[in-house]
């Protein structure tokens, strides 16, 4: 018999962390190419973890499943993804293509607008995308949101 699933604490980010892949997937059959997470060594000795990125590192991608308009923390936190990205870009040398990857236009409408945090994003050449996710995966983002508070 199996064990039953103990609820997810309220924090847990589980959903979230199943969503990215998916998000990956249909930006890589959108793109036509191989994405996959990696961990970028840099010339400092330090490493980078970014979402996904092409085996040539031409393209770099940041994914954030968040469903609906963010706080200011997480917004700050994808800004924060947006500078890392270019950060290996700038290391790089090699003018990778830079994304940030959302599955809900809301989430991303601060980034993409007229404040100061989109236009950085638009100087340092870094695109925000939106792809489409399953609603059953999407109703299953909103609640853990719910749970979480957020």
């Amino acid at each position: 018999m199996a064990e039953p699933v103990a609820p997810a604490p309220a924090g847990d980010s589980r959903e979230q962390r199943e969503a990215e892949p998916v998000m990956v997937a249909a930006l890589a059959a959108e793109l036509g190419l191989q994405l996959a997470p990696r961990r970028i060594p840099l010339p400092d000795g330090s490493h980078v973890q970014v979402d996904a990125a092409s085996d040539d590192l031409s393209v770099l991608c940041e994914a954030w499943a968040h469903q609906g308009p963010p706080k200011s923390a997480q917004r700050n936190k994808v800004i924060v993804d947006a500078f890392k990205l270019s950060h290996v870009a700038h290391v790089l040398g090699t003018s990778p293509r830079v994304i940030l990857l959302f599955s809900d236009e809301e989430a991303c409408r601060a980034l993409d607008g007229s404040g100061w945090a989109a236009g950085a994003i638009r100087s340092h050449g870094i695109e925000i995308k939106v792809v489409a996710i399953p609603d059953e995966l999407r109703q299953r983002l909103r609640a853990a949101q719910a749970r979480q508070f957020r």
